[in-house]
């Protein structure tokens, strides 16, 4: 009989996991889309509250970067953000699940720790960019595709073809 693994347990994303972190997202993100260390950790320092880690006995399994920010100005990959920029919008920008959790619901539990913190700090909306094949999972989520203006689409492409703009309210 198989011993059940314990459950992650949710916790803010702190610095000593960003060694972690980064080997994560190079491990399940492609090359085009994987940060630079700096870009990396200012997405942390942005809005920490948001962006959440899941350990298992103390091993980092997922993650989740998500900030504060300006509604419909994702920003590009790769760049560092100014931590004095606040927005209305919660942006998540980057969840990674190891393969070791997929299937798990770990990705579920961060996204929605997530919406409840920023619904708590009178956040109303949500938005992301659903990367490599990704929008079925959001949609479960609550998220929407929807429909972006010319200036936005283009930052969308950015993020790889196939991306796809969406939103949620909170």
């Amino acid at each position: 009989m198989a011993v059940p693994m314990p459950a992650p347990i949710l916790i803010p994303l702190e610095p000593r996991h960003l060694a972690e972190a980064l080997r994560l997202q190079a491990q399940v993100y492609p090359p085009f889309l994987v940060e630079p260390e700096d870009a990396f950790a200012s997405r942390r320092t942005t809005a920490a509250p948001y962006c959440l880690a899941a350990e298992r006995d103390g091993v980092l399994v997922a993650y989740l970067l998500a900030h504060g920010w300006p509604g419909e100005t994702p920003p590009p990959v790769g760049a560092v953000l100014d931590p004095s920029i606040r927005g209305d919008t919660l942006f998540v920008h980057d969840l990674a699940v190891s393969p070791a959790a997929r299937g798990t619901g770990v990705g579920r539990a961060l996204v929605e720790h997530a919406v409840t913190l920023a619904r708590a700090d009178g956040v109303r909306r949500a938005e992301l960019i659903a990367i490599e094949g990704a929008a079925p999972f959001w949609i479960g989520l609550g998220f929407a595709p929807c429909p972006a203006s010319p200036a936005l689409a283009a930052k969308v492409a950015g993020y790889g073809a196939g991306a796809r703009w969406m939103v949620r309210t909170l």
